[in-house]
């Protein structure tokens, strides 16, 4: 897996080519529409969202995709578009998108379906099981769903979210006939930064993205090499630690609401790498 020139990482078990940021819709409710559009008009291509109305409006993501290609002329193949399947208990039980009664199989069946009807597409970029099952036969039956939409074209490509313990992440992609794609995670200390998954990911062609990025680390935000190296840039100390997070071959999730700072972090692909420069930063995310 590699960066070309930053415009794009290469998931190369299935040479799927994602954007070095996505941005992220979770929490945005009904001004989901307006934030993608703004974020797609200021260069974002990758948009992240789930079949899980609880934490996210992926009708309203369609509702922005469907208005990108009529007003803007973005056309549909522009955007890699990512959602999720969410398990019944990541859901509200008020706004199930699926039967929670079916066998497992079926829901995700059923939540793919509610997706490409959302979105209005009738394919999805990257498809992620938004957690892990607490038994990994349940893994199994989701994930050959996934392995069969992915064979059928639906689903460019597969992946997972949320798994934190190593051995379960092992154990799916030993038994699984297509091997995840990417893997999406909180980046904070309380984890460790993943720095042993993310090892694994690398030996594996799985692309790590992260998630709570800024939002749950503003001790190394506030670095005082990192900041030296801002003003240095006459960057903002959120670009520098991005930039950092990049050069660990991370692709980040952006959840801004602001359309300066969209601007300013779609510059971070271009800045040249800074990671050796913080070495304090580096020693703890490293």
């Amino acid at each position: 897996m590699s960066l070309h020139h930053y415009t794009g990482v290469i998931a190369s078990n299935v040479q799927t080519v994602m954007p070095p940021i996505m941005y992220g819709t979770a929490w945005k409710k009904e001004n989901t529409t307006l934030l993608v559009i703004a974020a797609v008009l200021a260069g974002f291509k990758g948009i992240d969202t789930a079949c899980q109305p609880m934490h996210y409006r992926e009708d309203l993501v369609g509702n922005a995709v469907t208005e990108l290609g009529k007003s803007f002329g973005k056309k549909r193949e522009s955007l890699f578009i990512q959602t999720k399947f969410t398990l019944v208990e990541g859901q509200d039980p008020k706004s199930i998108p699926y039967d929670p009664k079916a066998p497992i199989p079926e829901q995700v069946k059923q939540s793919i379906q509610v997706s490409l009807k959302n979105l209005g597409t009738n394919y999805i970029d990257s498809y992620v099981l938004h957690g892990p099952y607490d038994k990994h036969e349940d893994n199994m039956l989701a994930w050959g769903v996934l392995e069969q939409h992915h064979k059928n074209g639906i689903l460019k490509q597969i992946g997972l979210s949320n798994v934190y313990e190593l051995d379960v992440l092992k154990k799916i992609y030993s038994d699984a006939q297509i091997k995840p794609s990417v893997l999406q995670n909180r980046f904070y200390k309380d984890t460790n930064f993943d720095k042993e998954i993310r090892e694994f990911c690398k030996s594996n062609n799985i692309q790590y993205q992260s998630f709570w990025t800024l939002s749950h680390n503003p001790e190394l935000i506030n670095n005082t090499e990192l900041k030296a190296v801002a003003a240095e840039l006459n960057k903002s100390p959120q670009q520098i630690f991005y930039r950092a997070v990049m050069d660990l071959g991370i692709v980040p999730l952006d959840g801004t609401t602001n359309p300066k700072h969209m601007l300013e972090d779609l510059e971070v692909p271009l800045l040249s790498p800074v990671i050796d420069r913080i070495p304090t930063v580096k020693k703890v995310i490293a």
